[in-house]
């Protein structure tokens, strides 16, 4: 006698997690990409099968410390991730408060982990994006520092790291993992306590 598997029931997603960074490989492991590095971590860690799907991004639903999320790397480029989280936040009724969004950022020294409830663009194309479709700038975000620029901002933010600079980076990219959790199990604003 054959018994029929029931489906796996997925837990709607109380989080949408978004890492900020260009698709294609030669973006791969440059300043701009860290928070394609951190989502790829933790979709690793926590077994997130990520996936093209109707957002405009590699996507995947699973859980964190018990918690239904959605992991989400947008393929619009860095200056259109607004597009992305967008229309994944209409997917799975996210509200902004809900949406943690990971970049790097020029004005925090390399390495250094921060956790934000809300917050202006900053200078960040990503964040300048998604402020603009979600009309809102009331959404948390999680920065990555990637060190000032010597000179152009550009060349900086597209280049890659030294090998001294990515042993920082790698325990970076680990701490705002642990960020994430954090944020998941616990809220923002107790989470900032713990990342700052």
């Amino acid at each position: 006698m054959f018994f029929r598997r029931k489906p796996r029931v997925e837990t709607p997603p109380e989080w949408l997690i978004v890492g900020l960074g260009n698709p294609g490989g030669e973006y791969r492991g440059t300043r701009h990409n860290v928070g394609f590095e951190v989502v790829d971590r933790l979709a690793a860690k926590h077994r997130v099968k990520m996936n093209r799907g109707r957002s405009r991004g590699l996507m995947g639903l699973g859980r964190i410390k018990g918690v239904g999320v959605a992991l989400l790397k947008p393929l619009t480029y860095m200056n259109l991730s607004g597009q992305a989280v967008t229309a994944a936040a209409r997917l799975h009724s996210i509200k902004p408060e809900r949406i943690l969004v990971i970049s790097d950022d020029m004005d925090l020294e390399l390495g250094r982990v921060r956790l934000k409830p809300k917050g202006g663009p900053g200078g960040h194309n990503g964040h300048k994006s998604i402020i603009q479709s979600l009309g809102t700038e009331e959404y948390p975000r999680l920065k990555i520092g990637i060190g000032a620029a010597p000179e152009g901002g550009i060349d900086h933010v597209l280049g890659g790291f030294t090998a001294e600079e990515r042993a920082v980076i790698d325990e970076a990219i680990d701490a705002a993992v642990a960020g994430c959790e954090a944020v998941v199990e616990a809220g923002v604003e107790r989470a900032m306590n713990f990342v700052n």
